[in-house]
């Protein structure tokens, strides 16, 4: 049959479920840490900043371990659609039962999300894969996927305005119930295209080797569980916490089953695996300073920046309802307001201490200042989570002209140079933040929302050199019998790297110079880099022989 340049019909309706998706996860995720955060009397749990990283951290470490084996159960025995329709209600179930201030209620709603997003994530993109193996469509893939990805953070884009319209009018309980409809939209459209893809719901077929191997992951993986419970329950917790300790003890089995995969290979294949199993522990650093921006970055746009709404921005922002006008002086000058705690009491009678003001009156300019009673208008601190997305949907094509540009004057970097630039590009943005924290005296005033907005900016670069880096080396290195089982890999040091980073974010408050825990991430970065480059040469030659 011959080539088209038109997509399967399927493609609409696969991007506009994941664009709903997307939507409800980052905005549940956009304000998460901030719910956490929030006074108990203004709707949050009132946890300290540490609590709460550790949680944000465990939480998206374990996003990123259950879609490796939400894919396998597809494979093997459910089928995609199914698992779609199944992780899709699972998720959109966990957003609405985290309208429940209730703590078993909200630890329930977690780990419905995760084990809805195991089985949502990976499945969606098989079938469009699935699609685009139709020999009309299969020269339009990547053009298809580009569309896909871009659905994902056109999403992510939107939905931070969803968000603080929703808290800041109604409260934290229907913003995630927004998020929860958002994802029963999702899989409404599903459901509505499903002939479009229906003959595209076909599992691989499995070899007794592949088989094996797959029985001997779910053999380890409950293992695993097994070591996170000993992780657990260790007295006097080692690693910092309870989760952190049961995470890293469940990772030693499933890294000892990847070293008995890589003791399996011919010599032939253990090149490549060994380049493979390199970048994965070097981008692990990449991921722990990339996603504080759901934590220490979220607690500086909070507490540290300038969020006073400009004038000419004011009427649409009002007429938006993006206007947050929760902070309210409670004494005539900022020069009256100390560091005593006050203490309120939880729904338990627990007193909880409390900083009597809010705390974005610490640093703020003496005459910016409201009277007593009245409030300032401020930009959301959700929207701050709009960056990272804007630069994606903005940088992309240019990423690809770039690239584009290179390989036709046969320049263009290896997948592993590409990736070596993108750790050096997103340890510069750290300065940025350690700029940012001088300029500002370290937090004695306020800093523009620029520095912000250029720390996303650069690192959105490393970010875009960096990760489909990563799945594209994983095609291209992996023995075609464990491309799966590699990529669960790639998967898997994606979610030790976003455990780092909550124990990362719950060290913010030990920093007496916040200068200080962003050098920390710069010389991690760094150190990265300096890895990656060193081992550079040898790198590119087993890729060019792969």
């Amino acid at each position: 049959m011959a080539s088209t340049s038109k997509h399967p019909k399927g493609l609409f309706f696969l991007a506009f479920t994941e664009f709903w998706e997307r939507f409800g996860y980052y905005l549940m995720i956009g304000i998460f840490f901030l719910y956490m955060t929030a006074d108990y009397d203004k709707g949050g749990f009132g946890w300290e900043g540490s609590k709460a990283s550790d949680v944000y951290g465990t939480f998206i470490a374990c996003v990123f371990l259950t879609p490796f084996i939400g894919g396998l159960l597809a494979d093997m025995k459910l089928g995609y659609r199914f698992s779609i329709t199944l992780g899709g209600i699972l998720m959109g179930v966990g957003y609405c039962l985290l309208s429940v201030r209730e703590e078993w209620a909200f630890y329930i709603s977690l780990a419905t999300m995760i084990i809805g997003n195991g089985f949502f994530k990976p499945n969606i993109s098989t079938l469009l894969g699935n699609l685009y193996n139709d020999p009309r469509y299969i020269a339009n893939k990547d053009t298809g996927y580009n569309l896909f990805y871009m659905s994902i953070n056109i999403g992510a884009f939107v939905c931070p305005f969803v968000a603080a319209f929703m808290r800041i009018k109604y409260g934290w309980n229907w913003a995630f119930i927004t998020a929860g409809i958002g994802m029963f939209i999702g899989v409404i459209t599903f459901w509505v295209g499903m002939k479009h893809y229906k003959h595209a719901d076909v599992r691989k077929e499995t070899t007794p080797e592949s088989q094996s191997t797959i029985m001997r992951f779910l053999k380890v993986l409950a293992v695993a569980v097994g070591f996170a419970a000993i992780g657990w329950f260790i007295p006097d917790s080692v690693l910092g916490s309870d989760s952190t300790d049961a995470f890293f003890c469940a990772c030693i089995p499933i890294i000892f089953f990847y070293s008995t995969v890589y003791k399996s290979c011919n010599v032939e294949e253990r090149k490549p695996m060994l380049t493979m199993f390199t970048i994965f522990g070097i981008v692990i650093i990449f991921w722990s300073v990339f996603k504080l921006n759901g934590s220490a970055l979220t607690t500086y746009a909070d507490k540290y920046t300038d969020r006073e709404m400009p004038n000419a921005i004011l009427p649409v922002a009002k007429f938006l309802g993006q206007c947050d006008n929760s902070v309210v002086a409670k004494n005539d000058s900022v020069y009256q307001l100390d560091e005593h705690f006050r203490r309120i009491k939880n729904k338990e009678g627990v007193a909880i201490k409390c900083i009597d003001y809010p705390y974005y009156f610490k640093n703020l300019e003496p005459e910016k200042y409201p009277k007593k009673g009245e409030s300032l208008t401020l930009i959301p601190t959700e929207l701050f989570q709009t960056i990272n997305p804007f630069f994606v949907i903005i940088l992309t094509p240019l990423v690809i002209l770039f690239f584009g540009f290179l390989r036709k004057r046969k320049k263009e970097p290896t997948t592993a140079t590409k990736i070596a630039y993108g750790l050096l590009i997103s340890a510069l943005s750290t300065l940025i933040m350690v700029l940012a924290v001088h300029y500002t005296n370290n937090g004695i005033n306020k800093a523009s929302a620029l520095w912000l907005i250029c720390n996303y900016g650069i690192i959105t670069i490393g970010e875009l050199c960096l990760s489909p880096m990563g799945l594209s080396m994983v095609s291209k290195l992996s023995p075609a019998r464990y491309t799966s089982l590699m990529m669960g890999g790639w998967l898997l040091a994606t979610a030790i790297g976003n455990k780092i980073s909550g124990v990362l974010a719950k060290n913010w408050d030990k920093f007496d110079n916040k200068a200080d825990f962003y050098l920390l991430n710069f010389c991690l970065l760094l150190v990265a880099t300096i890895v990656m480059f060193i081992l550079l040469k040898r790198l590119n030659r087993v890729f060019k022989e792969a």
